[in-house]
């Protein structure tokens, strides 16, 4: 299962069935568990821990160094879970001291070519990040949210679940929950409705949103209005709730 040209530091942990490609090469400190598949010409360095049935393929870099000139070559790690699809030549790179130590990826997220996930980033479960997508430092990227290709997102933002980001966008703000953004910068477009409806939400839950999102975005409010506006719908659409909660813990505003 591991090609011959492949160079791999004993002190890596791989599972017994892995598949591992042509002049491939893993550094000490990588485990990575069973089921996974790592193409030819993939670079892994450690500390980094690949969960099972991942797929990495060629020219990929994952688990390199940080891009921070703060970093001293402190152990620092990268986490990545299960079922996770990493395409041709994107770079993930682990934490820094400065923050958790640690950039972290969820469950069944698609990373499609050219994609960059910086230091300390955060990303959770069933996110896609389309081609050549990047993430600044210590960034993070909730569940279900889509970035579309060559969106960039500033250091520090946080993306809400299940969003969406037009091509191109550039996002220096928050993007809430729900929303649809796009330009650059980057403002809302609405509420990604047809992502929702993917993920079978009523059309109750749909139209609850929208009246959310023309509260916080049209109604001419101050956002404290906004949001106890927003938490009174919630008490019969509680999907409501996890809009105005980003929005209340947001620290560096909303997309506008």
């Amino acid at each position: 299962m591991i090609h011959p040209t492949a160079i791999i530091d004993p002190a890596a942990d791989l599972a017994a069935d892995v598949e591992v490609g042509a002049y491939t090469l893993i550094g000490a400190g990588v485990h990575i568990a069973s089921g996974c598949v790592i193409g030819p010409h993939v670079v892994l360095r450690g500390p980094t821990r690949i969960g099972p049935q991942t797929r990495i393929f060629q020219f990929a870099s994952v688990g390199e160094d940080p891009q921070d000139k703060k970093f001293a070559g402190e152990p620092t790690s990268l986490v990545i879970g299960a079922r996770n699809v990493i395409r041709e030549f994107a770079t993930v790179h682990r934490g820094t001291v400065q923050d958790k130590g640690e950039t972290r990826i969820g469950d069944d997220s698609l990373l499609m070519a050219y994609t960059h996930v910086a230091h300390d980033c955060v990303i959770g479960n069933n996110v896609i990040m389309a081609n050549a997508a990047s993430l600044g430092g210590h960034v993070e990227v909730q569940d279900w949210a889509i970035l579309g290709g060559f969106s960039i997102v500033h250091q520090f933002c946080q993306i809400g679940a299940h969003s969406f980001s037009a091509m191109g966008s550039v996002i220096a703000k928050d993007v809430p929950p729900y929303v649809t953004v796009g330009g650059h910068p980057a403002v809302p477009r609405g509420i990604n409705t047809e992502g929702l409806r993917r993920r079978q939400f009523t059309p109750e839950a749909i139209a609850a949103l929208r009246r959310a999102y023309r509260l916080l975005y049209l109604g001419n409010l101050k956002l404290t209005d906004a949001l106890a506006q927003i938490r009174e719908l919630a008490g019969a659409h509680p999907e409501l709730d996890l809009l105005a909660d980003f929005v209340a813990d947001s620290s560096r505003s909303i997309v506008r």
